[in-house]
């Protein structure tokens, strides 16, 4: 049993999630200390670290298989510690449930893409298409 936050294409209903859905054993909501980007069709979180008056993202705790990280560590370009990743997985906990802990997949800085200007990978979305302000 494996724990990932996560807030962008990988929850459910969005474009991933079909990735990680065979491997899913359970999800629930969460929130992290952090701050989200744009960086195309995805997003990217940077940890604000553990903060209290750091910003909120808001995503899902997914509880899946082996196979389900595995399988969402070749979609995120995960390699291994050290290695040349897109996303480092690296551990953390629920900003507002501290016994909700495990992985997660962040940038260590925002590589020069625009921040979102809320918390919410599907708030922005559905503010993006639209046509209004970016949430």
């Amino acid at each position: 049993m494996i724990r990932v936050f996560v807030y962008g294409t990988l929850l459910q209903g969005e474009s991933n999630h079909g990735i990680v859905a065979p491997y899913l054993l359970s999800v629930r909501p969460g929130v992290v200390r952090g701050a989200l980007y744009d960086a195309g069709a995805y997003p990217a979180m940077v940890l604000s670290g553990e903060v209290s008056s750091a910003p909120l993202v808001e995503g899902e705790w997914l509880v899946v298989e082996p196979e389900g990280l595995r399988r969402m560590d070749e979609l995120e370009e995960y390699y291994g510690p050290g290695a040349d990743n897109d996303y480092e997985r690296v551990w953390i906990r629920d900003a507002l449930r501290e016994e909700r802990e495990g992985w997660v997949y962040v940038w260590r800085h925002s590589r020069g893409c625009p921040p979102l200007s809320c918390g919410s990978w599907r708030n922005y979305l559905r503010g993006r298409e639209a046509g209004g302000e970016k949430h």
